[in-house]
C-alpha cells in the first residue's frame, strides 16, 4: 500500500488564514469608510489629518472604500474554493483553486505595493517630513492594512507549490509596474488651483496645511462676530480636517473673526494646557470623549462640526440666518 504524501501545513491552512486576514481588512476599511461618510466629526488625534489628506480620497470617494472592496475580493478568492465539495466536484474545485491562486497572487501583489507607497507617504510627510507630527502622524488603521497586505502576499507565495515561477514573477512584475504608475498618476500634485484668495491654515512655522476656500456671506460674518462678542470659543487643531470643515461653513473671510484656541503643540500660538483643561471639562459635562473641534458657548460644550443654524440657536444669535455654505472636505496643501 502506498503512503499518501503529507501536505505541508502551510498549503492546508494558507487559504483560511488569508481569508481571515482579508475579513479583518474588510472590517478595518469598512469602519474607516463609515466614519468618513457617516460618522461623528470629531478628531481625537493627529491621525485624522492622514485619513483626511488628499491621499485618503480617490476619484472623490474615500480610499478606504476601495480598500474594503479589495479585501472583500481577496476574501472571496481565498475562501470560495473551500465551499466546493471535493468529493462530488473534485475537478471543478481543482480548477477554481488553480485560477484563484493566480488572481490571489496578482491582487496581493498590487495591494502590497500600494500599501508600501502609502506607508512611504505617511512616514516621509506626516511623521518626519513637511507635515511632521512625530508619532502623532502614524495612522494605525493604515499600518494595520499595510501589515495585512504583506502577510497575505507572503501566505500566497508560500501557500502552494508554484510550478512556473518564471511566468509568475513576470506577471507580478507587470502588475507591480501598472500599480506604481497608476498610483503616481492618481496622486500627482495638483497645482492648478489658485490659493491666493483662500484662507490658509498653517502650522507654527507658517507652512500651509489646509485651505478654506468657501465664500463668506453677511449671515456667516455676523454669526462669527456674535460668537466672538458673547465669549464663545472654538478649540481646534491645525491638523484636524473636521476643524477646517467647521471653518469652511463660515467661509474664508469669517475665519479670522472666529474666536479659537490652537491646541496642537506644533501649531501657531498653541495653548496646550488650556486645551487640556477645557477638553477634560467637556468630557466631564457631556460624558463623552471630547476631541477637535469643540465649542464652548455660554458655558456648554459641543464637540464635532456644528451646523451654523445650531450655533446660532445655542448662542442666542438673532441676525440673518440665510447661511449658504454646505459641508465640504477641505483641500490639504500638497
Amino acid at each position: 500500500m502506498s503512503r499518501r504524501r503529507s501536505v505541508p501545513w502551510m498549503h492546508r491552512f494558507a487559504r483560511p488564514i488569508i481569508g481571515g486576514i482579508a475579513t479583518l481588512g474588510v472590517l478595518n476599511t469598512g469602519y474607516l469608510t463609515y466614519n468618513r461618510l457617516f460618522g461623528a466629526s470629531v478628531c481625537p488625534t493627529n491621525t485624522c489629518a492622514v485619513l483626511a489628506s488628499r491621499y485618503a480620497t480617490v476619484f472623490g470617494q474615500p480610499l478606504s472604500l476601495f480598500g474594503m472592496l479589495a479585501y472583500l475580493g481577496i476574501a472571496v478568492l481565498a475562501l470560495a474554493p473551500l465551499l466546493i465539495n471535493p468529493e462530488s466536484n473534485k475537478s471543478f474545485r481543482n480548477d477554481v483553486e488553480e485560477k484563484s491562486w493566480f488572481f490571489l497572487f496578482l491582487g496581493t501583489t498590487a495591494m502590497l505595493l500600494f500599501s508600501g507607497y502609502l506607508m512611504y507617504i505617511m512616514f516621509s510627510e506626516f511623521v518626519f517630513g513637511g507635515k511632521s507630527m512625530g508619532m502623532g502622524g502614524i495612522c494605525y488603521f493604515c499600518l494595520f492594512s499595510a501589515v495585512s497586505a504583506t502577510l497575505m502576499f507572503v501566505l500566497t507565495l508560500l501557500g502552494r507549490a508554484w510550478n512556473d515561477r518564471g511566468s509568475l514573477f513576470f506577471n507580478g512584475a507587470i502588475v507591480a509596474l501598472i500599480t506604481l504608475v497608476g498610483t503616481l498618476i492618481v496622486y500627482a500634485p495638483d497645482n492648478s488651483q489658485n490659493t491666493a484668495n483662500a484662507y490658509t491654515i498653517t502650522d507654527g512655522a507658517n507652512r500651509p496645511f489646509y485651505y478654506v476656500e468657501s465664500e463668506t456671506g453677511d449671515a456667516e460674518k455676523q454669526l462669527a462676530e456674535h460668537l466672538k462678542s458673547t465669549g464663545a470659543m472654538l478649540y481646534t487643531s491645525y491638523t484636524c480636517p473636521h476643524c477646517c470643515e467647521q471653518k469652511h461653513l463660515f467661509g474664508k473671510d469669517a475665519v479670522s473673526i472666529l474666536p479659537h484656541v490652537e491646541c496642537n503643540a506644533a501649531g501657531k500660538d498653541a495653548k496646550v494646557a488650556v486645551c487640556k483643561q477645557e477638553l477634560e471639562a467637556a468630557e466631564a459635562q457631556t460624558k463623552q470623549p471630547a476631541g477637535f473641534p469643540t465649542w464652548k458657548i455660554n458655558g456648554t460644550y459641543y464637540s464635532g462640526v456644528q451646523k451654523l443654524d445650531q450655533l446660532a440657536k445655542v448662542s442666542g444669535y438673532k441676525g440673518p440666518q440665510n447661511f449658504k455654505n454646505e459641508f465640504k472636505a477641505c483641500r490639504q496643501a500638497n
